[in-house]
Protein backbone atom coordinates (compact mmCIF):
# COMPACT_ATOMS: atom_id res chain seq x y z
CA UNK A 1 0.00 0.00 0.00
CA UNK A 2 2.71 2.51 1.10
CA UNK A 3 4.52 1.38 -2.13
CA UNK A 4 1.54 2.80 -4.10
CA UNK A 5 0.99 6.20 -2.64
CA UNK A 6 4.85 7.07 -2.89
CA UNK A 7 4.62 5.77 -6.81
CA UNK A 8 1.70 8.06 -7.29
CA UNK A 9 3.04 11.23 -5.38
CA UNK A 10 6.54 10.78 -7.69
CA UNK A 11 4.17 10.49 -10.86
CA UNK A 12 1.85 13.26 -9.62
CA UNK A 13 5.34 15.20 -8.65
CA UNK A 14 6.80 14.45 -12.21
CA UNK A 15 4.17 15.81 -13.70
CA UNK A 16 3.83 19.11 -12.20
CA UNK A 17 7.36 19.70 -12.72
CA UNK A 18 7.06 18.85 -16.42
CA UNK A 19 4.22 21.38 -16.42
CA UNK A 20 6.66 23.93 -14.77
CA UNK A 21 9.21 23.34 -16.89
CA UNK A 22 6.85 24.02 -20.15
CA UNK A 23 5.35 26.75 -18.37
CA UNK A 24 8.75 28.85 -17.34
CA UNK A 25 10.21 27.87 -21.03
CA UNK A 26 7.09 29.58 -22.93
CA UNK A 27 7.02 32.48 -20.30
CA UNK A 28 10.89 33.43 -21.30
CA UNK A 29 9.88 32.80 -24.76
CA UNK A 30 6.77 35.27 -24.76
CA UNK A 31 8.91 37.91 -23.10
CA UNK A 32 11.61 37.19 -25.99
CA UNK A 33 8.70 37.42 -28.54
CA UNK A 34 7.40 40.75 -26.99
CA UNK A 35 10.64 42.17 -27.23
CA UNK A 36 11.89 40.93 -30.86
CA UNK A 37 9.09 41.41 -32.78
CA UNK A 38 6.57 43.95 -31.16
CA UNK A 39 9.20 46.06 -29.03
CA UNK A 40 11.35 46.49 -32.29
CA UNK A 41 12.73 50.18 -31.82
CA UNK A 42 13.62 48.94 -27.88
CA UNK A 43 16.48 46.80 -26.83
CA UNK A 44 15.75 45.61 -23.11
CA UNK A 45 19.45 44.79 -22.42
CA UNK A 46 20.55 48.05 -23.95
CA UNK A 47 17.54 50.07 -21.78
CA UNK A 48 18.14 48.29 -18.50
CA UNK A 49 22.06 49.18 -19.20
CA UNK A 50 20.71 52.62 -19.28
CA UNK A 51 18.90 52.61 -16.43
CA UNK A 52 15.28 52.70 -18.01
CA UNK A 53 13.03 52.02 -14.93
CA UNK A 54 10.31 51.09 -17.00
CA UNK A 55 11.45 48.48 -19.25
CA UNK A 56 12.72 46.82 -15.85
CA UNK A 57 9.23 47.15 -14.38
CA UNK A 58 7.67 45.71 -17.67
CA UNK A 59 10.16 42.81 -17.62
CA UNK A 60 9.89 42.19 -14.01
CA UNK A 61 6.05 41.83 -14.47
CA UNK A 62 5.96 39.64 -17.06
CA UNK A 63 8.20 37.79 -15.44
CA UNK A 64 6.49 37.79 -11.84
CA UNK A 65 3.49 36.14 -14.34
CA UNK A 66 5.66 33.48 -15.07
CA UNK A 67 6.23 32.95 -11.06
CA UNK A 68 2.81 32.22 -10.78
CA UNK A 69 2.50 29.85 -13.30
CA UNK A 70 4.84 27.99 -11.86
CA UNK A 71 4.03 28.36 -8.38
CA UNK A 72 0.36 27.17 -9.80
CA UNK A 73 2.62 24.08 -11.68
CA UNK A 74 3.75 23.04 -8.24
CA UNK A 75 0.61 22.65 -6.43
CA UNK A 76 -1.43 20.95 -9.05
Amino acid sequence: MQWDFLLATLMNLSVNLLYTLVALFVGVKALLMIDDRLLKNVSFEEELKNGNVAVAIFASSILIFVALIVTFGFKG
